[in-house]
């Protein structure tokens, strides 16, 4: 992500360094011909590993194929987490993220194997304020900080931003845009985080789930936690993929302040 500058405030996201390469003829030998890599990382983010496609053939979509949900869940990285990671891990699901800077700060190794294990990881600001509360520079600070300490731990700058508690206007799309992050919201929320019943949290899950739909969970309430294993596995007799938000995208790129799913829908 490039530098961005919003409210007198300016902000580089921190480099990785530059990859380097080195090439011998003993190399060249022994390659003979060139080879194509794929990062376990990736093959897990895309949900499933693809077939060869013959050539000249364009192949759809991972959700066009399949009838696919976004699990999303916000606040952590948390001490329940672990234990959700070995859920989504045990039914082959992936989900994303949406991480507040303090805790990846205080959770590096937890961090880390959020990204791993092929789920996305979202900016979810770094103290969780209503953004459309805050000045701009607050604002930029929030979220430019929050970028930058995953940017640090993954090796990754996040490619979305959730606002908390969905609170978001012109002006904080204006900023956003500045960062060049689109804002996620979802298709429906569980209120788990009101709720704080295993019963009530897995039938709103399941009441909510539609194809290509996008739920609000967190990973921070132990009674979600809790009541994955039973969604899961009562989503997957009702066919359901689950895959992170990129996957869901189906390529499409959203534009830097947008909002998805638009409001409404």
């Amino acid at each position: 992500m490039a530098g961005a500058c919003a409210a007198g405030v300016c902000v580089v996201p921190t480099a990785t360094g530059p990859a380097t390469a080195a090439t011998t003829e003993t190399a060249i030998a022994k390659a003979g011909t060139a080879k194509t890599a794929t990062t376990e990382t990736a093959a897990a983010k895309a949900g499933t590993a693809k077939a060869a496609t013959p050539a000249g053939v364009k192949r759809k979509p991972y959700c066009a194929r399949y009838k696919c949900i976004a699990l999303t869940f916000d606040d952590g990285p948390w001490p329940y987490t672990p234990a959700l990671l070995d859920t989504l891990k045990k039914h082959r699901a992936k989900a994303t993220f949406f991480l507040l800077g303090r805790k990846v700060a205080n959770r590096p190794e937890l961090t880390r194997r959020i990204h791993e294990e092929g789920h996305d990881i979202g900016n979810h600001t770094w103290t969780h304020p209503s953004l459309t509360e805050l000045s701009d520079g607050e604002v930029f600070e929030e979220v430019s900080s929050t970028s930058n300490i995953i940017n640090q731990t993954i090796g990754e700058t996040p490619d979305y931003m959730r606002p908390p508690n969905g609170a978001t206007n012109s002006r904080v799309a204006s900023l956003m845009a500045d960062l060049g992050l689109p804002q996620i919201l979802w298709t429906g929320s569980t209120l788990d985080w009101q709720a704080r019943d295993t019963t009530v949290i897995a039938q709103r899950t399941l009441k909510l789930a539609k194809r290509n739909g996008v739920i609000l969970l967190h990973d921070i309430v132990p009674e979600t936690v809790k009541a994955m294993p039973g969604v899961l596995t009562a989503l997957e007799k009702r066919h359901y993929k689950f895959v992170t938000l990129t996957t869901l995208l189906q390529g499409r790129t959203l534009r830097p302040g947008e909002v998805y799913p638009p409001r409404g829908r």
